[in-house]
C-alpha cells in the first residue's frame, strides 16, 4: 500500500481581476491586499499573472506589481506566475530578477511562461512585428538562467556579460505549463516545474509524474520540485460556493465565445438566461475547478496533489467580490491548518 501523500505547502496565484463596478487600478490594489492577507494567513507565496490587452484582468508587468507586493509583506515568497519570455530579452530578464533578489533576498521567484498570454493581434504588437521562432524557447530559457546565475559557457557570445546586480543568492526559477512541452524541458534542464491544471483540467498527472520521472540533476537542483496550480472556490455551505462560482462560469463561457470584459458580480451573472449549449459548456469547464464547502475542497485538492505528486498547491480563487474572493482564501487556510501569522 502506498503511504499517503505529505500534506503539501499551500500558496496563492492571483490574476489580478477587474470586478464589474471597479477599476484597473482597484484591482491592483486589491492584489497588494490579498497579499498581505494571504502572508497573514500562513500561505508560502503568492505569484502575480502576467495578461495583456485583456478587459478582466489588470496586470501585463507582474514583475512591477511584485515590488510593490514585497514592500507590503516580509515573509511571504513573491515571484510571477510567469513572465512569459517570448516577449523578453533573456538579459533584461535576468537584470530585473536580480535587482529583486538583491531588494528581497530569497523571497523571489521567477516563473517562467511559454504562452502568449493574450490574442494574436496583441501578440504582434508586443513582438514589436519581429519574428519569434518558439522552437529557440528552450535556447532562450537556458540563456536566461546563465544570465541569472552568471554562468553563461566560455565560447557563448555573451559570455563576460554579468547581470547586475550580483550576489550570492538566486531567484528561485520554474517553468510553467499545462501540457508535457514544459514539463520535459524543465525535466531536461532540471529546473523547477508547476503544472496549470486550472487551464488544462484532464492528463496534467501523467504529466507531472512524466516531470519526476524524467528529471535531470542540475546545478540548480538536485531533486525535481513540482507545483500543482488550481482553480478553487470555499464558503461555508455548497450552495453558497456555487453562487460565487457563477461569476467565473460566466467568465469562462464568455471567453469561450470570444467575448472579454469585467467579471460580473455573482448574482447577476447567475441570473443570465444560459441557453443548453452554455449550460453544457459550463459544465465541461467545470472540470478545471474545485468549488464547495471548505472540507470538501481540501479533500479535492489532497486527492489531486496525491495523483500529481505535487509538493505543493497554488490556488487561484476568482469571484465577483474582493470580500468573497480573501474570505475563500481564509476558509481554506483554515480547512488545511495553516498557521495564522
Amino acid at each position: 500500500m502506498n503511504a499517503p501523500a505529505p500534506t503539501p505547502r499551500l500558496s496563492v496565484l492571483d490574476q489580478s481581476p477587474i470586478i464589474r463596478g471597479h477599476s484597473p487600478a482597484e484591482a491592483v490594489r486589491r492584489t497588494v491586499e490579498l497579499a498581505v492577507e494571504v502572508e497573514r494567513l500562513g500561505y508560502h507565496r503568492i505569484w502575480l499573472a502576467e495578461h495583456h490587452n485583456m478587459r478582466g484582468l489588470a496586470d501585463p508587468c507582474p514583475e512591477i506589481l511584485l515590488t510593490r507586493v514585497a514592500s507590503a509583506t516580509s515573509r511571504i515568497r513573491v515571484g510571477t506566475g510567469g513572465v512569459l519570455l517570448p516577449y523578453y530579452s533573456g538579459l533584461k530578464v535576468a537584470e530585473i530578477f536580480r535587482m529583486l533578489e538583491a531588494l528581497f533576498p530569497q523571497r523571489i521567484d521567477l516563473g517562467i511562461g511559454r504562452a502568449p498570454g493574450s490574442d494574436s493581434v496583441t501578440a504582434r504588437a508586443l513582438f514589436n512585428g519581429a519574428f519569434y521562432d518558439f522552437d529557440q524557447f528552450p535556447v532562450h530559457v537556458q540563456e536566461t538562467v546563465a544570465f541569472l546565475d552568471n554562468a553563461l559557457p566560455p565560447d557563448h557570445p555573451y559570455a563576460g556579460i554579468v547581470a547586475m546586480p550580483a550576489g550570492t543568492s538566486s531567484p528561485e526559477v520554474w517553468l510553467l505549463g499545462s501540457s508535457d512541452y514544459s514539463a520535459r524541458l524543465a525535466a531536461a534542464l532540471g529546473l523547477r516545474f508547476s503544472f496549470a491544471h486550472f487551464i488544462s483540467g484532464h492528463g496534467g498527472d501523467a504529466v507531472t509524474r512524466l516531470y519526476r520521472r524524467d528529471f535531470r540533476p542540475s546545478p540548480r537542483e538536485s531533486t525535481p520540485a513540482a507545483i500543482l496550480t488550481v482553480f478553487a472556490i470555499c464558503a461555508e455551505t455548497q450552495v453558497e460556493a456555487e453562487l460565487l462560482a457563477a461569476s467565473i462560469d460566466l467568465r469562462r463561457l464568455q471567453m469561450a465565445r470570444g467575448q472579454d470584459g469585467p467579471i460580473v458580480p455573482a448574482d447577476e451573472a447567475i441570473a443570465m438566461p444560459y441557453s443548453d449549449s452554455d449550460r453544457a459548456l459550463i459544465r465541461r469547464e467545470r472540470a478545471r475547478a474545485i468549488v464547495g464547502t471548505p472540507e470538501s475542497v481540501r479533500d479535492r485538492i489532497l486527492e489531486l496533489q496525491a495523483a500529481f505528486e505535487a509538493d505543493e498547491v497554488m490556488v487561484l480563487t476568482i469571484t465577483g467580490s474582493y470580500e468573497s474572493r480573501i474570505a475563500s482564501y481564509a476558509l481554506l487556510a483554515e480547512a488545511f491548518g495553516l498557521v495564522a501569522a
